[in-house]
C-alpha cells in the first residue's frame, strides 16, 4: 500500500512513556471535611467543605523561573544530585577566580619587579594558568548542569502539556479524551501538516489503493495504535482537522474511499491553543531542516 509521508511535520509519541506519565508524580494529599460546630447549625444547614489539597495542587502549580514546582520536583527526583554538582562546579570556579585574580597581581608585581615578597615571574605565571584554567573549567562544567536542567524541565513541562491535549475520537458519539487516557491502553501517533498531507493520509487509510481491500486501520487497531491527523494552516497553526479528513479528496488510485472506515483509530484534535504550544518547538525544528 502506498502510503504519503511527505508532510509538514510528523511526531510519534508513545503514550504509555514517561513524558505522557507525568501527572503520575503528583502528590495526592488527603481531603480535609470540616464541619459546623453543633451550636452554630441546626439539621437543615449545610456542611462546610474544606480541602487542604486544592491548596497544596495550587502551590505545586505556582510558576517560578518559567516552571512550576511540581515540574522542579519532578527534574530533582529525576536527578537528585544535580544541585549538589552544581553547586560544588560553581563554589570551586569562584575559588579558582579569586585566586586567578590575586596571581595575576603577583605575576604583575614579578613583572614589574621591585619587590622582594613575590616569586620568579615563571612560577607566579604558572599559577595565573592553572587559576585560570581552573576557573573556565569548573565554569564550564556548572554552566553544562544548568543546561541540563534547563533541558530536563523543557522536557517535563511539554510532557505535561502532552498530557493534556484534547482529542475527540472519530467514532460518534464518543466522548472528549486526554492523550493521557491513552498512555495506559494505546500508542498515539500525531501526525502534522498541510492539507495535502492530510488528506494523503486520509486516503490510505480509508480507501484501497491496491487490487485487494484496505486492511491497514484494522491492522492498526489490532496493535492499539491511535493517529490523531493534526492540520496546519498557512502560518504552521493547528486548524479544523475534523472537516478536513471528512472533507477528503479521493485521486484516480482511491477506491471505495469512505470517511468513517478509520474511525477506530483516529482521534481529531480540540482545544488549539494547546496544540499550538505543543508542537511550537517541533515544528521550529521541522520548517529548519
Amino acid at each position: 500500500m502506498k502510503h504519503g509521508y511527505s508532510l509538514a511535520a510528523c511526531f510519534a509519541i508513545t503514550a504509555a512513556s514517561s513524558s505522557i506519565g507525568t501527572e503520575a508524580f503528583a502528590p495526592t494529599w488527603p481531603s480535609l471535611i470540616v464541619p459546623l460546630s453543633r451550636t452554630s447549625r441546626n439539621k437543615n444547614s449545610p456542611l462546610v467543605l474544606s480541602s487542604s489539597a486544592d491548596e497544596k495542587n495550587d502551590r505545586l502549580e505556582e510558576k517560578f523561573g518559567g516552571f512550576t514546582v511540581k515540574q522542579r520536583l519532578r527534574e530533582e527526583i529525576e536527578s537528585p544530585f544535580r544541585q549538589v554538582r552544581l553547586f560544588f562546579f560553581a563554589s570551586s570556579g569562584v575559588s579558582a577566580f579569586v585566586a586567578f585574580y590575586f596571581s595575576a597581581l603577583v605575576a604583575f608585581k614579578a613583572y614589574i619587579g621591585g619587590y622582594s615578597d613575590v616569586p620568579p615571574l615563571e612560577d607566579a605565571l604558572q599559577q595565573v594558568v592553572i587559576n585560570g584554567v581552573g576557573t573556565m573549567g569548573f565554569g564550564a562544567l556548572a554552566l553544562r548542569e544548568l543546561k541540563i536542567g534547563k533541558a530536563n524541565l523543557e522536557r517535563i513541562a511539554k510532557g505535561g502539556l502532552l498530557a493534556r491535549l484534547v482529542v475527540e475520537p472519530a467514532v460518534e458519539g464518543s466522548a472528549r479524551r486526554t492523550l493521557k487516557d491513552y498512555r495506559r491502553a494505546s500508542r498515539v501517533i500525531i501526525a502534522a501538516g498541510g492539507s495535502d498531507y492530510i488528506n494523503r493520509l486520509a486516503m490510505s487509510l480509508c480507501s484501497d489503493q491496491l487490487k485487494d481491500e484496505n486492511t491497514l486501520p484494522a491492522a492498526l487497531a489490532d496493535v492499539d495504535i491511535v493517529i490523531v491527523p493534526v492540520l496546519l494552516g498557512e502560518d504552521y497553526k493547528v486548524v479544523d482537522s475534523k472537516a478536513a479528513w471528512r472533507n477528503g479528496v479521493p485521486g484516480e488510485n482511491d477506491r471505495n474511499y469512505d470517511n468513517s472506515r478509520a474511525d477506530e483509530i483516529v482521534a481529531f484534535p480540540l482545544g488549539y491553543g494547546m496544540w499550538n504550544d505543543y508542537l511550537e518547538s517541533d515544528i521550529d525544528t521541522a520548517k529548519g531542516q
